[in-house]
């Protein structure tokens, strides 16, 4: 997968465990995230996100992987730490305002 994102599409390449990695916030990856934190609607992911579990961090950057087109399931074997989980999401959701 070529590491350039489509900034039209919202997409950017965050460094994941040494790994360039599409992240892109999907109309399929927000409902994944509203899934994952029990929402009824987007409009509360802002106050939400301020309170995030280290279990629904894991879930919002899989969600933003996965709209990225990339396989999720690379967050069960690489060692991603905390601050590099936050980054990567903040970047994504900045690349959509």
């Amino acid at each position: 997968m070529p590491t350039i994102p489509n900034p039209a599409r919202g997409e950017v390449v965050v460094p994941l465990a040494g790994t360039p990695r599409r992240l892109c916030l999907t109309l399929g990856a927000l409902a994944r995230i509203e899934a994952a934190l029990d929402l009824d609607d987007w409009s509360a992911l802002p106050e939400r996100f301020g309170r995030l579990s280290a279990t629904e961090l894991l879930a919002v950057l899989a969600a933003l992987l996965e709209g990225g087109g990339e396989d999720p399931e690379v967050l069960d074997t690489a060692p991603v730490s905390i601050p590099e989980a936050v980054a990567a999401v903040a970047a994504a959701l900045s690349a959509c305002a």
